[in-house]
């Protein structure tokens, strides 16, 4: 059976909205999380350990802000959950900073290494940098967090941090934020410009932290 072109389009949108889904930015701090304690030296800490401070951080980081964007929504000071609209997304992105900070201080509480404290610090300042550039023009938040992500594994590889070689687990993660960047055009949420920026501050927030802090 021949599938129409109306079928292929609908399809690539259909995994545009995937791709945008699962990578959304309020998943990226507990996936990278989950990667310092399973890819890096840490994952010789007890498992038990390790799973008490990924749900701890996914409850910083995820659960508080979907909260906070649910009450927003429910005092129509935003129109809808997905933040399509620039101007809507100043005070989840003021409280996503707090959540980041909140993170930090968490993660130094129960004595983690400088550099994983770090990685939540530079995603408070690229979130910060993404509020103060979307009052001007709309950054991609998706690309942000995914090109921090990449900033985490490259420096967990190249400082000798990992458990195992990581240089396949880090082309992929590459490989990923293509695709997301990608699916984000598709979906005529952002430009190519929004994507490239907002992957850059990303990357570039997190590595500046870790190392130079970290």
């Amino acid at each position: 059976m021949k599938i129409s072109k109306y079928h292929i389009n609908r399809l690539i949108a259909g995994a545009a909205r995937f791709f945008s889904t699962v990578f959304t930015p309020l998943m990226m701090p507990t996936y990278g999380v989950f990667l310092v304690l399973w890819t890096s030296v840490l994952c010789l800490l007890p498992m038990g350990t390790r799973i008490m401070v990924l749900i701890m951080v996914l409850g910083i980081t995820c659960v508080l802000p979907i909260i906070s964007i649910g009450a927003l929504h429910h005092f129509k000071i935003i129109s809808n959950k997905q933040l399509d609209k620039q101007h809507e997304r100043l005070y989840p992105y003021a409280f996503a900073v707090l959540c980041y900070i909140a993170a930090a201080f968490y993660l130094n509480n129960i004595h983690s290494p400088m550099w994983f404290v770090m990685f939540a610090a530079g995603g408070a300042l690229a979130c910060l940098l993404d509020m103060i550039i979307n009052l001007w023009w709309k950054i991609s938040a998706h690309m942000t967090g995914i090109g921090g992500i990449v900033a985490l594994l490259f420096q967990i590889h190249v400082q000798g941090l990992s458990a195992f070689n990581l240089f396949w687990l880090l082309c992929l993660t590459i490989l990923v934020a293509g695709v997301l960047g990608t699916s984000r055009m598709i979906l005529k949420q952002h430009d190519l410009l929004q994507v490239l920026a907002g992957f850059a501050v990303g990357y570039f927030c997190v590595s500046f932290m870790i190392k130079s802090f970290g």
